[in-house]
């Protein structure tokens, strides 16, 4: 059986204090199979075209004005050459062994068509935080469902690996949606079967000053809930939702304001 090859698709835009990790993290994987790593930059101008022509011998990279992330990722989805393609932000990373483990899961259930595992959330030090949310997410991911997918997002974006044809059929990301695009996208997958699960930590989400969930989580929360109703409008399910980002909202604006390190409760980001 030919083995697999993976590609990885970054979309970029001035997360020079990052990338490098970003990009260390792919190329450090080790793996009995190939794979490539591109990146779609947004013409960045903080010092991220130094570090990815540094490390031009090991990924594909483009770099210009785009219509923000989505538009990027569209663009890599294109460009890549894999059967399996995963998705990683510019200031996440993967785990070790995080790509042999997905590759292996693919080759052995061929009939998967994508698939999520756990996810740590890490601060800018790359120090664990938020450990009752990770596992609280990991408890859900293990009882899939697509109702339960439509109530609330558990899947980990940097931990979720798919196949090509799967993307393709699913469509591309909606570049009217800012904040939310990863969760219409596991919507329109999950519509085309179940995904498989890897109950293992494959990818760290980076929370900091800059980014989406920390900027943006009220908007987010908000743009999933319209998402769910594009997709269905059973108003039991609907209530659900309603209710869950209330509590999300709730513990999220505690942790922004007490800036709570859960699992060492000392003062963190």
């Amino acid at each position: 059986m030919k083995p697999v090859k993976i590609s990885i698709v970054t979309p970029s835009f001035n997360q020079g204090k990052f990338i490098e990790r970003t990009i260390r993290s792919v190329q450090e994987q080790v793996t009995g199979f190939p794979f490539e790593h591109i990146v779609v930059d947004g013409g960045s101008t903080d010092g991220t075209l130094a570090v990815l022509e540094h490390y031009t011998d090991r990924l594909r990279y483009t770099s210009g004005p785009d219509r923000g992330m989505q538009d990027a990722l569209n663009k890599g989805f294109t460009m890549a050459s894999g059967e399996i393609i995963g998705w990683l932000n510019s200031d996440d990373t993967y785990l070790p062994g995080a790509l042999q483990k997905a590759g292996k899961f693919f080759e052995e259930h061929p009939d998967c068509m994508w698939l999520y595992g756990n996810c740590r959330i890490v601060d800018e030090n790359d120090q664990e935080i938020r450990r009752l949310i990770t596992a609280y997410k990991n408890r859900s991911s293990r009882k899939y469902s697509y109702k339960r997918l439509l109530v609330e997002n558990f899947i980990s974006q940097p931990a979720v690996f798919m196949r090509r044809e799967a993307l393709e059929a699913a469509g591309p990301l909606d570049l009217s949606l800012p904040t939310a695009m990863d969760y219409d996208l596991w919507l329109r997958l999950g519509r085309l079967g179940k995904p498989g699960y890897i109950d293992d930590d494959l990818a760290a989400f980076r929370v900091h000053g800059g980014s989406i969930s920390s900027m943006n989580y009220k908007k987010q929360f908000e743009e999933q809930y319209r998402i769910h109703e594009r997709y269905d409008r059973d108003p039991g399910l609907l209530a659900k939702h309603r209710m869950r980002i209330r509590l999300i909202v709730f513990i999220y604006s505690l942790l922004e304001k007490r800036k709570y390190f859960t699992s060492r409760g000392k003062v963190a980001v």
